[in-house]
């Protein structure tokens, strides 16, 4: 492996754990799409910091972008609070028309540059090792590697000292207005982090790549676990792996850096989204079908226990009693004979003491409602899934 390869691996990872951080609480307060506004509408910041210091490694061009994504997030807000439209319709106008006044001052302005929408949008992660950090004509690495080292140093420090703070306004407002800290000022401090971390990884990234950095892994997660430093952990973990896995399946292929490790960063969600243990669509589908077949059986026991005529009861008849296919019945029957709910004479079915007391522990619950007794049900009965 080149230092070439293991700058951009490096580089590549960085950015991942930077983006992984406010991502997180990104996807936790549901608010995912306001990154995509930010990577688009700082870009009228970029191009106005740049014409003032002609010079795009100017801090000040990180400054203007972080405001310009304050700007859009007070604007989504304002136009969300009218009433008149939802969030994603105030997202929806509020960045492309802050992208169009960047994208219109390039192209009017700024033609025979290096600022280009091309360069802003996809980013090219190989090209970052050749711009380098010199200091009295000493090599110190690439830029890109200090600015993003540098924005995740801060974004690190930030994340340690406000780190209670964030978790309680993120998951109760009303309580974190209560204990004496604004809920407002630590929104638009995250929102803040979340600009500069999407202009100090333009450069090397592109703003595609940021969103898929900061939204995916963090989702994932979210798939996964409902412990916030847990969370945070596997965000940052499925970033870098994407990240480093994309880097060599782009290698491999001889295809972009950025579409891989975005294309690797799909993969996972996919993968997390059908075979996550709780959350995941497969165990969902299999939760369902256990609540169906829990219903199921709840039906047909309360049906024995509210008809004592033998036609009612008998095993030929009982599919066309209860209206079910005889498929149906004959599963139902089987799982009940099974955890012994039932008992059968003569083809004559009838409830055990088990099963009785289960059916009038059902009919309590459906009385009067309480969850208390529901899950002191599931503890004792509920031995019948699958």
């Amino acid at each position: 492996m080149s230092s070439t390869q293991l700058e951009i691996q490096l580089i590549a990872s960085l950015v991942a754990v930077a983006c992984a951080i406010p991502g997180t609480f990104l996807v936790l307060r549901k608010m995912a799409m306001i990154s995509d506004a930010i990577s688009h509408s700082i870009l009228p910041g970029i191009v106005i910091g740049f014409f003032i210091t002609q010079d795009l490694n100017s801090p000040l061009l990180i400054i203007l972008a972080a405001l310009t994504g304050i700007i859009t997030v007070v604007l989504v807000e304002y136009i969300q609070k009218t009433g008149l439209v939802k969030e994603d319709t105030a997202i929806g106008l509020v960045f492309p028309a802050l992208f169009s006044i960047g994208v219109i001052l390039i192209a009017k302005n700024a033609n025979d540059v290096h600022l280009d929408v091309d360069a802003v949008l996809l980013g090219e992660l190989a090209f970052a090792p050749f711009d380098r950090f010199l200091l009295s004509g000493i090599d110190l690495g690439p830029k890109s590697l200090w600015v993003t080292g540098g924005v995740l140093i801060l974004t690190l420090t930030l994340l340690i000292a406000f780190f209670k703070e964030l978790k309680v306004s993120t998951f109760d407002t009303g309580l974190a207005a209560s204990l004496g800290f604004s809920p407002v000022i630590i929104h638009y401090g995250l929102m803040a982090v979340s600009s500069i971390t999407t202009v100090g990884a333009f450069d090397a990234v592109g703003a595609i790549l940021v969103v898929a950095l900061m939204i995916a892994p963090a989702a994932s997660a979210y798939l996964l676990t409902n412990e916030l430093k847990r969370m945070l952990i596997f965000a940052i973990c499925f970033g870098v792996c994407s990240a480093i896995s994309g880097y060599w399946v782009a290698h491999w292929l001889d295809a972009s850096i950025a579409g891989s490790i975005t294309t690797m960063l799909g993969l996972l969600f996919l993968t997390v989204y059908l075979f996550a243990p709780r959350r995941g669509i497969i165990a969902v589908l299999y939760k369902e079908r256990q609540q169906r077949v829990e219903v199921s059986l709840l039906t047909f026991l309360l049906h024995l226990k509210n008809h004592t005529e033998e036609e009612e009861r008998h095993v030929n008849h009982l599919n066309e009693h209860i209206n079910w296919q005889k498929v149906r019945s004959k599963l139902v029957l089987e799982l009940a004979l099974k955890n012994n709910m039932i008992q059968l004479e003569q083809n004559i079915v009838s409830l055990t003491q088990k099963g009785e007391d289960f059916t009038s522990k059902a009919i309590d619950y459906i009385i009067t409602n309480q969850d208390s007794k529901i899950e002191h049900m599931k503890e004792d009965f509920f031995l019948f899934r699958g």
